[in-house]
Order: structure tokens, then C-alpha cells, then sequence
């Protein structure tokens, strides 16, 4: 199934809707991991994915558990978009008449996919982390106020979270577009490898056991293949996400650390948190990654993206 020719366009179709239908599927999940990430040692509010989860509904109601997921709603689309075509670009550029590529090949192509794909995806995680730990530092907030007594409760001001809209006007009047791309040298560190690690670990387990009579993979093959790959790459580059996910944090709880750059994240949470630190949220980012590779396969499968070219095709005549 995965080894079908389909033309681009309904590739980006395909991207885009198993994005969206991605996103709302698991954004829960992906928001424990951002709270569990930024939580540090002396500030820690939450214990698991499913404590941080039961919390966020308790404060904050089930709307809480989707906090930022607007914005990854609307960009998810042309970040696939993006990601897939560069991906067949590259693989276009570095096949040899048409042979298959050879494993040195799709890591070259799935470095240049990642590296294409941050010009959105950066800004859209940047935003993303700032709506899903708003709760997590009013909830920090407010259990400060509770043990350091009247005094203390009074100076604890109940906050209105900011907007996807407000949150890009701040950081585009004070920081110019650059603002955006905080965290940027994180983000391709992390993208990257994935991309190197995931589509030729793909491929390669697609291409393992039985055929179909078109010698296209069985439809359960791909699913587990996409499924797997997605895991063993999102956890490979899982310390890196924690730095990425440290640095684009704007707003601090009160004993939160800050961070100069890469180095000094790094060297911080080596001296305060340990080397585990660096594997914060990486069950919950499988459990994201997971998912989303095998909703991609299933939208392939069904030939939505065909499907809505065929129709808009037949409008036309």
C-alpha cells in the first residue's frame, strides 16, 4: 500500500488530513508531555501522563486538554505539505534512472525533508508550548499561594492565557520575526535526525514480509511499520525535544531555571536534574508519534487524498 504511486497533490491531501485528524486524536497526550518536560526539580506538579492529564481536566475541564490546539490545527497542513514534497524532491534529485535508492539515499532525503519542514514547524511549536503550559504555571501559581499563607495568596493574580494571535503580535512588535523562530537550532536538531532515522527505517520494514499481488505491502505491514519507526525515532531524539520544548518556553513557573542557549540548558539540567531528565515525556511522545504514523497510513490506504482530487476533477467537467 505504502509503495503505491501517488501523485503529490494527493499526497499533501493525504498529509494534510492525517495530520488533522492526528492532532485531535492525540493533542492531550502531546500537552502532558510538554507540562512533564518544563517541570523541574522543586517545581514539580504533576507525577505521570495520566496525573497530569487528570489534573488538567479537574482545573481546567476537558477544553484544557486542547489548549494550543488551534494552532497546530491550522499549520499541521502545510507542514506536511511541505515535509512530503521535499522529501519526494530530494528523492527525485538523488535516484539514478529511476533505481531504488539506496539507504545512504533516503537518510540524504529525509535530512532535507527535515530541514524543509522547520520554516513552519518552528513557530508552530513555539506557539503550541506557550498555550500548553499556561495551565501548568498557573497551576504552580496557585499551589504557592496555598502553602505560603494569606500574604503569599494575595500575590497570586489569576491570569487570562493569551491568545495564538496575541502571543505572535507580542513576540512579532518586540523581537521582530525572529521571535517566531525561537528555539530554531533546537528544532532542526531534533527534525532532522528523526527524518533521517524514520523514512528509511520505514521503508525498510515495509519492504519485510509477505506482498500483495501488486507487490504493494499489506495494509497491516505498513501500519505497525509506520507505528514503529515513528517510536524508535521519536525517542532516539527525545533529549533533544526536551531542550527544544525548555528553550521555546517563554513564560518561567517562579523556580523555574532560564536558558541562555543550547549549552546552558544542557549544563543546567545536567547539574539540577540528572542525565534522566533528558528522557522527560519520551513515552508520552511515542505514544503521540505512534498514532500519527498509523493515522497516515490509514488515510493512505483509503485513498482519501485520490478520492478528493477525483471529485474536484469531476467538478471541473
Amino acid at each position: 500500500m505504502a509503495e503505491k504511486q501517488i501523485s503529490l497533490p494527493a499526497k499533501l491531501i493525504n498529509g494534510g488530513i492525517a495530520g488533522l485528524i492526528g492532532v485531535t486524536c492525540v493533542f492531550p497526550i502531546d500537552l502532558a508531555k510538554t507540562r512533564l518536560q518544563n517541570q523541574q526539580n522543586g517545581s514539580r506538579i504533576y507525577t505521570s501522563m495520566s496525573d497530569c492529564l487528570i489534573k488538567t481536566i479537574r482545573s481546567e475541564g476537558f477544553c484544557g486538554m486542547y489548549r494550543g490546539a488551534a494552532v497546530n490545527l491550522t499549520l499541521v497542513t502545510p507542514e506536511k505539505a511541505i515535509k512530503l514534497a521535499a522529501n519526494d524532491f530530494f528523492r527525485h534529485q538523488l535516484s539514478k534512472d529511476g533505481q531504488k535508492l539506496t539507504l545512504v539515499g533516503e537518510m540524504l532525503a529525509g535530512c532535507g525533508a527535515g530541514t524543509c519542514q522547520v520554516i513552519v514547524t518552528t513557530p508552530m511549536e513555539m506557539l503550541k508550548i506557550q498555550l500548553q503550559d499556561a495551565g501548568r504555571i498557573e497551576a504552580q501559581r496557585n499551589l504557592i499561594g496555598r502553602d505560603g499563607g494569606g500574604g503569599a495568596k494575595a500575590n497570586v493574580v489569576q491570569r487570562k492565557s493569551p491568545t495564538a494571535l496575541q502571543l505572535s503580535r507580542d513576540l512579532l512588535k518586540d523581537k521582530g520575526i525572529t521571535g517566531l523562530y525561537t528555539g530554531l537550532g533546537a528544532t532542526l536538531l531534533r527534525d532532522v535526525p528523526f527524518s533521517i532515522i524514520y523514512f528509511p527505517l520505514f521503508a525498510n520494514l515495509n519492504s519485510l514480509g509477505r506482498r500483495n499481488t501488486d507487490s504493494s505491502a499489506p495494509f497491516y505491514i505498513s501500519f505497525l511499520s509506520g507505528c514503529l519507526a515513528g517510536c524508535t525515532a521519536a525517542v532516539a531524539v527525545n533529549p533533544v525535544d526536551v531542550l527544544k520544548t525548555r528553550l521555546q518556553s517563554l513564560a518561567r513557573g517562579c523556580h523555574d531555571e532560564t536558558y541562555s542557549g543550547m549549552k546552558d540548558c544542557i549544563r543546567k539540567i545536567l547539574r539540577h536534574e540528572g542525565p534522566s531528565a533528558f528522557l522527560k515525556g519520551a513515552y508520552c511522545r511515542a505514544l503521540v508519534i505512534a498514532p500519527l504514523f498509523g493515522i497516515v497510513q490509514v488515510v493512505y490506504f483509503l485513498g482519501v487524498g485520490e478520492f478528493v482530487l477525483g471529485l474536484l476533477h469531476g467538478q471541473k467537467h
